[in-house]
């Protein structure tokens, strides 16, 4: 059915689109909210021994930060967002800073950033960096139980690649791999962004947008666990991705969690992970029970 005049998606203009998918200007101030993510994270970085700029993909070079935790604690992979064209590990160090304190270990990647390269090789490169985990894990003194994985925005979409099927065995890794999965303010359908600013550097055609869309992906069997939240205070796109990537995979039979927090944006909220007793980071504690 055509779209009514004017309108290019679900009944939004172009600016209405563009603004829903603005994730900067949906806060008084990104350059306030991206310094909290530096000083935080170089508080995590000063205060918690780590293995740094460890090379996961040889490929390409891309690193990781790991974080031992106690000695066979599994381990939490924090994939970082920034629209895949921003943010870094360094910028993101202070997602451990909660999980670490109650004992787990964790690691953040870098990813190589578009427009340098696709949304697929994007996806390749987070993979590998789950893959590269799951064979080191005694190196860096990493238990046996499965990896827990999760990651906002952009990194809440790259989780939702994570969770999709088919892949496992080219990368050596057993398709119960995952044991849970934080996806905060993901992207969990990519058409919408085809038809806004974000396609000037991700340049997706519809069959990438496809590929490439985790609402579309969700495998027909899965033990992971599903942890879903976004902010109250995001747009209205943002918080329906998150509702409509949440009901799919209840509906497929999956275990699922959600958590409702009114009063975050779509930049703190992924802050909340410094506290070791807040609701996120309390929700995979329970999940590493099997809660």
């Amino acid at each position: 059915m055509q779209e009514p005049s004017g309108v290019v998606y679900r009944n939004l203009t172009q600016a209405e689109l563009d603004r829903e998918y603005n994730a900067r200007e949906s806060v008084p101030s990104f350059d306030a909210e991206y310094a909290r993510y530096v000083a935080e994270s170089e508080r995590a970085k000063q205060s918690i021994p780590h293995h740094a700029d460890v090379i996961y993909d040889d490929r390409t070079g891309e690193a990781m930060d790991i974080y031992p935790g106690e000695p066979g604690a599994p381990v939490f992979l924090w994939v970082h967002g920034g629209y895949w064209r921003a943010l870094s590990k360094d910028d993101n160090a202070f997602a451990v800073a909660g999980v670490v304190a109650r004992g787990l270990a964790a690691a953040v990647p870098n990813y190589t950033l578009a427009p340098a390269v696709t949304l697929d090789e994007i996806v390749r490169q987070v993979r590998k960096s789950l893959a590269f985990l799951s064979r080191n894990r005694s190196s860096y003194g990493i238990g046996p139980r499965p990896i827990m994985v999760g990651g906002s925005s952009a990194g809440g979409h790259l989780v939702g690649m994570l969770l999709a099927g088919g892949w496992h065995e080219e990368f050596g890794v057993p398709d119960d791999v995952i044991g849970s999965a934080l996806a905060l303010s993901g992207l969990y359908e990519l058409e919408p962004l085809r038809h806004t600013h974000v396609n000037g550097w991700i340049n997706l055609d519809e069959p990438a947008a496809r590929r490439n869309s985790p609402l579309a992906l969700i495998p027909l069997r899965s033990s992971t666990k599903l942890i879903a939240s976004v902010g109250g205070l995001e747009t209205a796109e943002f918080r329906r991705q998150t509702v409509d990537y949440a009901k799919a995979w209840a509906a497929a039979g999956h275990s699922i969690e959600t958590i409702e927090m009114p009063e975050h944006n779509h930049f703190d909220i992924a802050l909340s992970l410094r506290e070791p007793n807040g609701p996120l980071v309390n929700a995979i504690m329970d999940a590493v029970r099997g809660k």
